[in-house]
């Protein structure tokens, strides 16, 4: 038995309808491409969307389109794939990182406006909402308005959660929201993301950005003839197919099914490991229905007679692959070459690191197969 952290959750639905587009007229920029984007605007709550073919793509593109100086910064969290701050360097500018909270494992408001007391540089912040649980949103959005800055959603962990009820909340606070629909997410489209927004300036120059840059106007074309268009400034090939599409388009019907499945399989695991002195559940934020992308335990191994990383491959003997999420930004090579980051600058992310592990959750599960994890942890571990 293999029992991975992370996968997708695949009907014979999904195989179906997106057989079905390889007969249709379009594979790519076609109808189903806008069936997604209206299903998604719906879904969560905005005026704008544009899918595009990742996560990564949605990140560099939001940053893009904010427009800011060359060398200007935006603050994130050193606890977030690397992909957040890639996307900040990506369009020439400076990445700045802030420690994370201990419960909420996401920024830290505090330290955020003692940096953006100190730094007129700091143009934007993009908040992390990190395994399901989200930022301080309604604070951050305060910030936001004190200190002139725009605000970026990173919100690829949390394509399900709910805050007060509400599963659109997230462009109600930051002027733009970036998802990701890789397979370990909530919904995927195999690869794919989106950008959301209700601002209609960004929505408009990120559709271009996604396609080259390429405008096709209808006043170009009656002026210059039908096939006719320009390009205004470099874009990308970011664009979604209709195939993917199709599949996002039947994984969305079924969302709330999906997080309801990783809900009950993380109620087990809070049941399980609760009162147990050198283990730490999840937390959530108060009125978060935390979704669980992650269900990231985190263990006090200084106190066991086990390592972390002799306690990943007992575990991988019994066919049971976790992961970590994430190491943090600062130790990565590149990082520490360019910008000079040291062990020590964000302890508290890095005692995260040392602690964290994510177990395997995601729909398909079984409860025998939660339940054999468990037992394998606690045996490992001698608790």
């Amino acid at each position: 038995m293999i029992i991975k952290y992370g996968s997708q959750t695949i009907s014979k639905k999904d195989g179906e309808l997106t057989a079905k587009i390889l007969n249709n007229s379009y594979l790519t920029q076609g109808p189903e491409v806008k069936k997604f984007e209206d299903n998604l605007k719906k879904k969560f709550a905005a005026k704008y969307c544009s899918v595009v073919s990742s996560g990564t793509a949605a990140l560099h593109l939001a940053v893009m389109s904010l427009s800011l100086a060359k060398n200007s910064k935006i603050v994130t969290t050193p606890m977030t794939f690397v992909a957040t701050s890639n996307s900040i360097i990506m369009n020439n500018l400076i990445p700045e990182f802030v420690d994370i909270e201990t419960n909420s494992y996401t920024i830290d408001l505090n330290k955020l406006e003692q940096k953006l007391k100190k730094d007129k540089k700091i143009k934007a912040v993009i908040g992390v909402d990190y395994a399901g649980n989200i930022c301080d949103w309604e604070s951050l959005n305060f910030l936001s308005k004190k200190y002139n800055i725009k605000l970026i959603n990173d919100n690829c962990h949390a394509i399900g959660t709910r805050y007060k009820g509400k599963i659109g909340y997230a462009c109600k606070f930051a002027d733009i929201v970036t998802q990701s629909y890789h397979p370990v997410k909530a919904i995927t489209t195999a690869e794919g993301g989106s950008i959301l927004t209700n601002n209609k300036k960004i929505y408009e120059r990120v559709s271009k950005l996604r396609s080259h840059g390429i405008n096709r106007s209808n006043e170009l074309k009656k002026k210059h003839g039908p096939w006719y268009y320009s390009i205004e400034e470099l874009g990308y090939n970011y664009r979604l197919t209709d195939i993917q599409s199709a599949l996002g388009n039947s994984q969305l019907k079924r969302l709330n099914k999906f997080i309801s499945g990783r809900r009950s399989l993380a109620k087990i695991y809070d049941s399980e490991f609760k009162n147990i002195k050198e283990l730490t559940i999840p937390k959530s934020r108060e009125n978060c229905y935390h979704s669980y992308h992650l269900y990231p335990l985190l263990i006090n191994f200084k106190n066991l007679k086990i390592n972390k990383k002799n306690f990943f491959l007992k575990m991988q003997k019994k066919g049971i692959y976790m992961q970590v999420h994430y190491l943090p930004i600062h130790y990565h090579q590149y990082y520490k070459k360019k910008f000079n980051f040291k062990k020590g600058d964000f302890p508290f992310s890095e005692d995260f690191y040392d602690k964290e592990v994510s177990l395997p959750i995601y729909p398909t599960l079984k409860k025998k197969q939660i339940l054999y994890v468990i037992e394998c942890i606690k045996k490992i571990l001698s608790l």
